[in-house]
């Protein structure tokens, strides 16, 4: 099942380096384990290019086979759990991309449901965790949608939408000249080289569509975000931040005039089925815990605490706890 697994998550993200990361592995194992796995079966089963890991006729057609057998084993999984009683609202499976917000939420949910098994997975790649839900792997994924750059969202999941238009803002170093501004436009950045990570879905195109509208020349570092803050306080890169984010020493977070880049912020759960029994998690309670979580840490911020000021959010009508 691990093999197949492996299998299943080479070819749904493109390329061994982030399914490495989705597994939770090196991508050196990654690709050691792959071809153990192609020594077995007697066939390539993925082709390298430049541009990721492209599944051979050969690898679609065991991959045919592979996605089945994953589905139904953690299907299987799923439900032993429920029938010992192990299930339903004695174990809470959370998945969410990096958010500030994510601590605070726990936090509460520990709080709220003391006897719940909560745990928690972090991955940069909303797509992932939405199929993971969809999978039975995971019970609730807090997620972001860059405009203009839609999710495919697996069939059979609700959405409760937290923000349906969060600004990004943007993350730079202390030495630079637009660093003394209280706000910043994209032609103060346009010399600049951006650090994007790739793995983080619709990102990259979506700061590309901006910059195309705005008839500027986008470039880019590739890179994580941990890294990504090194550098930027280096002087080396500026960098997309979430409003929440905070400064640190050699770097700054500052609005984008005009909002030109936004995300949607959603909370993901299965439907509920037509048969399912009275009783288990109330998603409801869940989404307040993250609605407060939220407010929270949006407050704690005084640049986006103006900015939600500034467009009367519904964030600024309840006190946060």
């Amino acid at each position: 099942m691990r093999h197949l697994r492996a299998l299943c998550a080479i070819a749904d993200h493109g390329s061994v380096h982030k399914a490495a990361r989705q597994l939770g592995v090196t991508q050196p194992s990654l690709t050691t384990q792959l071809g153990r796995i192609e020594r077995a079966l007697g066939g390539r089963l993925f082709t390298r290019e430049r541009t990721g890991s492209r599944p051979t006729p050969f690898g679609l057609s065991v991959l045919s086979r592979a996605r089945p057998i994953v589905a139904e084993m953690s299907a299987l999984i799923s439900e032993a759990r429920d029938a010992l009683g192990v299930g339903g609202g004695s174990r809470l499976r959370i998945g969410s991309t990096g958010n500030r917000a994510v601590p605070g939420w726990l936090r509460r949910l520990h709080a709220r449901l003391p006897e719940t098994d909560t745990t928690i997975r972090i991955d940069v790649s909303p797509s992932a965790l939405l199929q993971m839900v969809a999978d039975r792997q995971l019970d609730v994924a807090f997620v972001h949608e860059v405009a203009g750059c839609p999710l495919q969202v697996p069939e059979g999941l609700e959405q409760r939408v937290l923000m349906e238009r969060e600004p990004q803002f943007v993350a730079l170093p202390t030495t630079h000249p637009a660093a003394r501004k209280e706000e910043v436009s994209l032609i103060d950045l346009a010399e600049d080289r951006w650090m994007i990570d790739p793995n983080v879905d619709g990102e990259w195109a979506g700061l590309r569509r901006v910059f195309t509208a705005a008839g500027l020349r986008l470039q880019v570092a590739h890179g994580d975000y941990l890294a990504g803050a090194d550098l930027v306080a280096a002087g080396e890169v500026v960098a997309p931040a979430q409003p929440t984010s905070r400064a640190r020493p050699g770097l700054v977070i500052r609005p984008l005039a005009g909002d030109p880049l936004t995300v949607r912020l959603v909370m993901a759960t299965r439907l509920p089925l037509p048969d399912a029994p009275e009783g288990g998690t109330d998603f409801d309670a869940v989404f307040a815990d993250l609605q407060d979580a939220y407010r929270e840490v949006a407050w704690g911020s005084p640049s986006y605490r103006q900015w939600l000021a500034h467009h009367d959010s519904p964030l600024l009508h309840v006190p946060a706890a």
